[in-house]
């Protein structure tokens, strides 16, 4: 509400995926209309199915869009990369099943690509979806890609956080029965980048699952933390990691997640995907978050803007936070 007084827009530009993160956004999107005495329609949502998008994850982004009532478009973005792997010379234009990075940043890049000038042309605001949890792990493609907006009302807020925010509007009712629907089958579905389309052609559930790659989320989420809100050291980390995660019966779980949802992890596995935060955060990410659109800070666990809670230089090392990890924790 703030950003669009202030910039005197009203109308937002929303690349809506089906996923967590554009529907907490389209929500506080939409929210924000109604709190303007704006019409919802001044939200405008654009789907733009890629390679590898899902019926799924598509299908959810159509039912929310509409349960919301904001204005809906969709952009087939395949023939913009199409091009972009033509001029460029990737495999992929002629044919070849080159999935690689430069195959996935190219459609995020294009996503982004079409926000900005769709913004242009609608005089309008990008809203950013990306969350804390990617900040931290750098899970996002810079600058022209999902790096990118003109203002992120998720940027500091967890994965974790969003999941439970969701389940928690729906749980209140604050929309209607179609929209609730959605909204469970949106918090239900697996968390996938939908980068890279399955080897079978499989096209009705995302091929990619992003824990496969960074790790649990609700795992990096406590690392980040006690990590960035206290300063604790990673075996201090892992010991408290362990106690809180080594059995799923034990303890009081937030009642809006159903049991079959409650997760363990044993100390080995706690440890292994401690240093992959460890790696990312220190070591790979921090030119991202030093170069990051404005945002609200949301929650004791701060934020990672480098014109508030944290500063760090770019081409930092993990070294120091590995090794102590390996020395002070058992395999």
């Amino acid at each position: 509400m703030k950003r669009l007084s202030s910039s005197g827009l009203k109308r937002v530009v929303i690349g809506v995926s089906g996923g967590l993160d554009s529907t907490q956004a389209l929500i506080v999107a939409a929210k924000t209309m109604d709190r303007m005495k704006l019409p919802r329609q001044n939200v405008l949502a654009f789907t733009m199915p890629g390679f590898a998008t899902s019926q799924h994850t598509l299908k959810n982004a159509h039912r929310l869009i509409k349960a919301l009532g904001v204005t809906a478009t969709e952009i087939d973005i395949k023939p913009a990369c199409m091009q972009m792997f033509e001029d460029i010379g990737h495999p992929f234009a002629k044919g070849k099943s080159v999935y690689d990075i430069t195959f996935e940043n190219v459609q995020a890049g294009e996503r982004t690509s079409h926000l900005f000038r769709l913004a242009n042309l609608h005089n309008a605001l990008v809203l950013g979806t990306g969350d804390l949890s990617e900040l931290a792990l750098g899970w996002m493609t810079y600058g022209v890609g999902d790096h990118m907006s003109h203002y992120n009302v998720n940027v500091s807020v967890p994965k974790t956080l969003i999941q439970h925010l969701i389940r928690w509007v729906v749980s209140s009712a604050q929309f209607d029965a179609a929209a609730g629907a959605t909204l469970e089958s949106i918090v239900e579905t697996e968390i996938s980048p939908e980068l890279v389309p399955h080897s079978t052609g499989d096209s009705t559930r995302p091929a990619q699952l992003t824990a496969d790659k960074v790790g649990p989320y609700e795992l990096q989420d406590f690392n980040l933390y006690y990590i960035s809100r206290f300063g604790l050291r990673p075996s201090k980390v892992a010991f408290f990691a362990a106690h809180a995660w080594s059995d799923k019966k034990r303890g009081a779980w937030p009642k809006l997640i159903p049991p079959e949802k409650w997760t363990e992890y044993d100390l080995s596995t706690i440890k292994k995907w401690l240093e992959v935060f460890l790696f990312r955060f220190f070591q790979i990410s921090q030119f991202k978050r030093s170069a990051i659109p404005n945002g609200p800070k949301v929650g004791s666990g701060g934020s990672l803007s480098p014109r508030g809670d944290w500063r760090a230089p770019s081409d930092s090392e993990a070294t120091v936070w590995i090794n102590e990890l390996k020395e002070n924790v058992p395999d």
